[in-house]
């Protein structure tokens, strides 16, 4: 079904893949016009060539890139707006979109959530840029519709900003990336390794493209075989995918941890430019004669049956057919992996007590986002729906399209009425079931959803109330045939449905009659318009020469989400307001997390004001002792903060608050063995965090102080290996890394986040 090769592979004329083991220099000679090493060889990628159209430097091992367009949702683009006035934004430099599919439906915060829409439209106004109402569309169903473009890049605020079936090279990103590329800067990466993915075949009947790819998922994300890399699509299998079964795979691919994605385009894409009244953004892109990739996945359409990934996470792929043949195993070890993420021994979770005449019963479907909510994945939920309803128990099942234009066509086909008559309900473009703040089913409660993630507490719950659901991700067509059983688990792959495939008429005027645009003309006499939720950022200190941390917080789980550092649903009303949304930082992980912060940033703010720090804090004067038998410290030039340690945090979501929360609360480094993502990374750094490793077992514990000297000095000097000591342990001393950072990171760091830094620039 998918292999994934140990080393490189060559692929010739498209199709003709070779493992790089295998290949001689007269072998592909013999198969093509001319000799072609490797170096020139993995130049010739998709990737290579639109990463070079959009380089500054001069230098394609050192990448300095400027984005053809941006995008933003409205949980992070007040945040990020914020940001880049603070730092001297005059104007977007770029067509910039501000779209509001995340809290449009919440209503927590009293008026909150619309003032920050007034203030994005303000904005929109001010500086130049396109604003999309609340009910219109998800960010990237848009983007999609009116952004993409062949050849070009766009950088998006949202971990999913993944458009490269359409052609474009997207990357999602913390929200300070995008303001660097406001203030027309660049984003600065090393030259990432490009991995082929090679279809073949045609998917069976019944199969979508959430159960492609959840099979690549479930392959590539523990062996890390594709982190920070870009997936490139080519294969006679593409040409056997509409457009919309390819956007499905393609969206998905942010679960690999890939950096980036772009595929082969062909007239199948032509037509969809034509259908949404842009011709002219169509560009063929096919590989060349011969291909040289970093690693390859082949992955046989044909083989690929239905899938379900069980909770918690988009890699526990099991098909459907396994996990029913094998329900009590399956359901067992599920649940012994999710007392690993859950870690809380207050929550009993179970899901064997789902299991009704030995069938598992599901409580919830729902079909949604920028995932499931495309047009074809509904009308064919739709057909094998027709003629049958949900029934009148615990199951349920909403369907929320992409975007307006969706909606209408399938109001305009039936399909709305069809769906409606089986007990469905059809909502408007939301996100709120991929992040929590819809359709949160109920305590115990198990989902069945074609969204993006299934993390813990991504439904809504709240496992530190008491509160337990969870979600398995499968296809829009399996929910159906799910929901057509009366919520007993069923794959599509076992329906009789004849797929009627009706075609697509996009209709711009709803666009047209609804959303601003103002790029390039922007009206800078606008006043911003700010509600009482919109707060400017806190003053932000720069690094001194020495620092005393204390940990807050250890978490050793194998991989720790953004979702579990700063939750979404409900928390995100406060997105506005970086105190008020810190105070959730942690709280579904490590509730105490904030008050213990809190406390250590009392003592920084102590001795900023030149207060005797030492006075009433014993604990800390007994470390300011230890630390002075072994070292003469300077309190002046000695910072106080706190440092969370976890394993390998910052899978999924690219929301910059899960590094702005610690900072805001005093928040100095994190320490890890290794950071899941490249976004959460770049976050830490641009506001000024230091991203420690630690390679070593942890030789501290929660709780415990640590010293590191000369840490200014180690910055500038770009000394990878920094001493620090842990205080009261004998002063044990242990090595942090600090990775590669470039020059600007390094100034970011020492400025103390990425506003100072541009303020210092000024």
């Amino acid at each position: 079904m998918i292999k994934l090769y140990e080393k490189g592979a060559y692929v010739l004329n498209g199709t003709e893949v070779i493992d790089e083991r295998e290949a001689t220099q007269e072998m592909l000679q013999s198969k093509t016009k001319g000799a072609c090493s490797k170096e020139e060889a993995a130049k010739n990628t998709l990737a290579y060539g639109i990463l070079k159209a959009h380089n500054t430097s001069g230098n394609m091992d050192k990448l300095k890139i400027k984005f053809d367009k941006l995008t933003s949702h409205d949980i992070t683009f007040v945040g990020i707006i914020q940001t880049a006035r603070a730092s001297g934004l005059e104007k977007f430099p770029v067509p910039y979109v501000l779209t509001n599919c995340h809290n449009s439906l919440c209503a927590v915060g009293g008026t909150i959530n619309e003032d920050d829409h007034m203030f994005g439209l303000s904005c929109a106004k001010k500086y130049g840029g396109i604003y999309v109402p609340p009910h219109q569309a998800v960010i990237h169903q848009f983007a999609r519709e009116m952004l993409a473009g062949g050849g070009r890049m766009i950088l998006g605020s949202d971990s999913h900003t993944r458009y490269g079936a359409l052609g474009t090279m997207a990357i999602g990103e913390g929200g300070p990336e995008l303001v660097k590329q406001l203030l027309s800067k660049t984003y600065d990466i090393n030259m990432p390794g490009v991995i082929g993915v090679c279809l073949t075949g045609e998917p069976v009947k019944g199969v979508g493209p959430q159960d492609i790819a959840l099979a690549v998922i479930g392959a590539v994300f523990e062996k890390g075989y594709v982190n920070n890399k870009v997936m490139e699509f080519f294969g006679d299998g593409v040409g056997k995918l509409s457009v919309d079964y390819r956007i499905g795979i393609d969206v998905m691919t942010t679960e690999t941890t890939c950096l980036s994605s772009i595929w082969i385009t062909d007239s199948k894409v032509k037509e969809f430019y034509e259908i949404h009244n842009r011709a002219e953004d169509y560009k063929e892109l096919a590989l060349e004669e011969v291909v040289y990739y970093d690693g390859l996945i082949h992955v046989d359409l044909s083989q690929v049956k239905p899938m379900i990934a069980m909770p918690f996470h988009p890699s526990n792929v099991y098909t459907i057919d396994e996990l029913n043949a094998n329900l009590y195993d399956v359901l067992a070890e599920v649940e012994k992996k999710a007392s690993v993420s859950l870690d809380n021994n207050k929550i009993k979770y179970s899901l064997q007590d789902k299991v009704r005449n030995n069938r598992l019963y599901v409580d919830q479907g729902v079909i949604a986002g920028c995932a499931g909510g495309g047009f074809e994945n509904i009308c064919d939920a739709t057909d094998i729906l027709k003629g049958k309803y949900i029934g009148v128990d615990e199951f349920s099942l909403s369907v929320y399209p992409a975007s307006q234009p969706i909606f209408m066509e399938l109001v305009r086909n039936g399909s709305v009425a069809s769906l409606m008559e089986t007990g469905a309900t059809i909502r408007t473009a939301f996100c709120g079931p991929c992040f929590g703040a819809g359709d949160v089913p109920s305590n115990n409660s198990f989902s069945i959803r074609h969204t993006t993630r299934n993390f813990p507490n991504r439904e809504g719950s709240k496992v530190t109330n008491g509160q337990i659901a969870s979600v398995a991700l499968m296809d829009a067509r399996s929910i159906a045939a799910t929901a057509a059983n009366k919520g007993y688990l069923t794959s599509a792959e076992n329906i009789d449905t004849d797929f009627l495939k009706p075609r697509y008429f996009f209709d711009s005027k709803i666009y047209d009659n609804r959303v601003y645009n103002g790029t390039g003309n922007p009206q800078t006499e606008t006043e911003i318009k700010f509600g009482p939720g919109i707060v400017d950022w806190p003053a932000m200190s720069g690094l001194t020469d020495h620092m005393i941390l204390k940990v807050v917080s250890v978490i050793k789980d194998p991989v720790t989400t953004t979702d579990e550092l700063i939750p979404s649903g409900e928390t995100s009303s406060y997105r506005s307001n970086p105190l008020g949304l810190a105070e959730f930082t942690l709280s579904r992980k490590d509730p105490a997390y904030v008050g213990r912060a809190k406390e250590v940033q009392k003592a920084e703010k102590a001795r900023i004001h030149g207060e005797d720090i030492l006075a009433a804090n014993n604990e800390l004067k007994e470390v300011y002792e230890e630390i002075q038998k072994a070292f003469a410290l300077d309190p002046e030039n000695t910072e106080i903060g706190s440092v969370i340690y976890a394993v390998k945090p910052g899978d999924g979501s690219a929301r910059e608050q899960a590094a702005s929360c610690q900072k805001v609360l005093g928040g100095l480094a994190n320490i890890a063995k290794g950071y899941a993502t490249k976004r959460y990374r770049s976050n830490l750094i641009n506001w000024g965090m230091l991203p420690f490793l630690l390679k070593e077992e942890i030789p501290f514990e929660n709780g415990d102080y640590l010293f590191i000297r000369d840490i200014k000095k180690a910055v500038a000097e770009k000394n990878n290996e920094i001493k620090a000591y842990v205080v009261g342990k004998a002063m044990k001393e242990f090595t942090l890394g600090l990775g590669e950072l470039t020059e600007d990171e390094r100034d970011i760091i020492d400025k103390g986040c990425l506003i100072n830094y541009y303020r210092n620039e000024k």
